[in-house]
Formats: structure tokens, sequence, C-alpha cells
């Protein structure tokens, strides 16, 4: 066994393919604006000597949430319409919600003309489901349905 092994060619391997290598990148400084505003200016490509390569890390980074920023502004719409209403308001819940706690008598008038007295047991998305004292409890689908109103007012049409 360890003739074979032995027997195998070495690979040479050059250390300084191992090397840790620096990855260099170069830098490029900008004008700052209190330099200008005190007649100090600089070469764009030119680094100050007192800065460091950890303040030069910092400035690119709040460039970087700056562009965020801006590009953030820029893509809101400018001009100032109104919003659309929401498509669902709930209002129909709400009322149908508030009829079945009171247990509200209702008259629901059907598409055909046809009246439906009794009051609103529950609801769901297609239809609701009415209770009637004088004959068997329904489930109307709501597309059926050419409007209702509470028995006591006056909701003819």
């Amino acid at each position: 066994m360890k003739d074979a092994i032995e027997a195998l060619p070495e690979q040479s391997v050059e250390p300084e393919s191992f090397a840790n290598r620096k990855l260099i990148r170069p830098t490029l400084s900008r004008i700052e604006p209190n330099h200008i505003a005190h007649g100090h200016s600089h070469n764009r490509n030119q680094l100050p000597p007192e800065r460091s390569h950890r303040d030069n890390n910092r400035d690119r980074d709040k460039d970087r949430e700056s562009h965020r920023d801006r590009s953030d502004r820029s893509a809101a719409p400018t001009n100032s319409k109104k919003t659309p209403p929401a498509e669902q308001t709930n209002a129909e819940n709400f009322y149908y919600q508030k009829q079945m706690q009171t247990k509200t008598p209702m008259v629901v008038v059907l598409r055909d003309g046809e009246e439906v007295h009794g009051y609103i047991e529950w609801y769901d998305k297609k239809c609701i489901k009415l209770n009637r004292s004088n004959g068997a409890n329904l489930m109307i689908y709501k597309p059926a349905i050419k409007y209702m109103f509470k028995e006591g007012e006056n909701g003819r049409r």
C-alpha cells in the first residue's frame, strides 16, 4: 500500500497560487461640499491625505443610501391624484351583521317582483338565508335580489 502511494507522481503546487490575495478596488473620491464652500478644491480622483480607507467605505455606503432614497422619491408619482376608493368597503357585511343581531324583520324583493318576508339568519359571499315564520326558510342567491328593506319602512320603488 505504501509503495502505491509512493508510486503516484508528485504534483507540484506553487505556494504563491494559494497565497491570500487582496482584492484591489480603485477608490474614487468626490468633491466634498464643505471643501468647495471654503475655497478648497481637490481633483476628483485624488484622495485627501488625511482620509482613511474606513472613511472612504463609510462615505460610499452613505452615497448608496442617498441614491436609493433619491430613486425611491423619483419613482413616486408626481401628480397628486386622489387614490381610488377601496374595492371592498364591507358596508354590505356590516349591514347584514346588524340585521342578523337584531333579528330585524326584512322584506326581500326579488328580480321577478316577488316579495319574501323574514329575518336574515346568515349570509355569505353569494347568498343569504332568510328565516320565515309563515313558511319554509329560504336560501336566496344575491343576484336574484332586486332590493331589500326593513319591514316597517316604506321600501316600495
